[in-house]
């Protein structure tokens, strides 16, 4: 019997190229494993790709529920966007996946796993971080690091090679962008972004929606509902969490919201342009917002917010699986407890308009916010207020002042 390895396989030209490359350096049995999170079409005829290129085994697993429920509603919940513009797409997802890889590396014995992430990119470290904390005898193969033996430099050298060894399929040597889709955004690098000082070639690079110059001049309402923070409605309609990212996608699309153009700092070191899009991740995130606005009240607001930042960081860097990713989320959980409401706004070229808020747990008091002073607020103890809570800045002012009159007798 030989040992088996588990392959992260996608089905893409880099994945089926490790396959024989794995027979041949290191006589594995190779269990390829693809996990849809949500990528689409990308998933049509691998069962027949991975066999022909000498798999013996391939899974198919379905992650999007999970993927939706288990790792974007924690991130949602906690308001987490990595360097104020990075909805944190492709992070979310690669521990799920590295989980899942566990799971059927355990279920075949295997005594390896591998993927297929560069040595320049965040990946890399994620998935490897994943399997370590979960499975930390089980040894990591990364053909991309071991340049002694993975020699091959370009698409061409890869379909030569597999070529070499008998697999024949219909890959192209055009190089697109590098792209990572899911559930929740589609990423690009590489081509035109290379440089910051390019414009995005928009018209040839969207995928998931168009440009706000595109998009229609009519504006779209939409209506959703939140219970402790998840979305459980659209426009009246109830659905699952994976099902309300779809429709938002759509709507999103349509109406050129959520594309990002950032120079982000990876983990490794390096800053990398590129350009997301996440039209439905967008709108949920700013629909929970608007709600939390009316909720929460202003202590915990300020310390989420600074949560947030560490928890997006969290996330980013692989740590999914550590104890500070769950004490911060166990935070998160409980300043959802009256996260219910509706949330009502309108999309219109690249905006998200809001057009109304409720809640039964509003904290919004109309008769303390309004001019005409009801009950509760009599103006003249902001004059004791204001006295206490500029006292600080009067003492200092006041020390100030006498030193430098000090310093003029002398």
């Amino acid at each position: 019997m030989k040992d088996k390895v588990v392959l992260a396989y996608s089905g893409g030209l880099d994945t089926t190229a490790i396959i024989p490359w794995l027979k041949e350096h290191f006589d594995y049995d190779v269990v390829c494993c693809c996990i849809d999170c949500g990528q689409g079409n990308e998933l049509d005829g691998l069962d027949e790709r991975a066999k022909l290129s000498g798999a013996s085994k391939l899974y198919i697993e379905d992650l999007v529920d999970d993927f939706a429920e288990n790792y974007i509603m924690p991130c949602v919940k906690a308001d987490a966007v990595y360097e104020n513009k990075y909805l944190l797409g492709t992070s979310m997802a690669r521990p799920a996946i590295a989980k899942k890889l566990v799971e059927i590396a355990r279920k075949e014995n295997a005594v390896a796993i591998c993927h297929g992430a560069t040595g320049k990119g965040n990946d890399q470290i994620r998935f490897e971080l994943g399997i370590k904390a979960l499975a930390p005898d089980l040894k990591i193969i990364a053909p991309w690091r071991m340049t002694d033996i993975w020699t091959m430099q370009s698409r061409e050298d890869e379909i030569a090679y597999c070529e070499k060894h008998g697999i024949h399929l219909p890959f192209s040597t055009d190089s697109s962008y590098s792209r990572d889709r899911n559930l929740w955004h589609i990423s690009h690098e590489g081509l035109e972004l290379e440089d910051p000082a390019n414009e995005p070639n928009y018209d040839h690079l969207l995928v998931l929606g168009t440009t706000p110059e595109k998009a229609p001049d009519e504006p779209e309402y939409v209506t959703m509902t939140f219970e402790k923070g998840v979305p459980t409605s659209v426009n009246g309609k109830q659905m699952k969490v994976a099902d309300v990212i779809r429709t938002l996608n759509a709507l999103g699309g349509k109406h050129g919201i959520g594309i990002v153009d950032i120079v982000e700092n990876r983990v490794v070191g390096m800053k990398s342009r590129g350009v997301y899009e996440t039209p439905g991740g967008t709108i949920l995130m700013e629909a929970h917002r608007q709600l939390e606005e009316l909720v929460l009240d202003r202590a915990t607001m300020e310390t989420k917010k600074d949560m947030a930042n560490k928890f997006s960081q969290i996330v980013y860097e692989g740590k999914w699986f550590t104890p500070l990713r769950e004490a911060i989320q166990a935070f998160m959980e409980v300043t959802q407890e009256y996260v219910t409401g509706e949330v009502k706004f309108k999309l219109y070229k690249g905006n998200i308009i809001k057009a109304g808020t409720t809640s039964p747990y509003s904290l919004y008091n109309e008769s303390l916010a309004s001019f005409t002073t009801g009950d509760m607020y009599d103006h003249h103890d902001a004059d004791g207020f204001i006295t206490l809570f500029g006292l600080p800045l009067k003492v200092r002012a006041m020390k100030l002042a006498e030193v430098e009159k000090n310093k003029n007798n002398h």
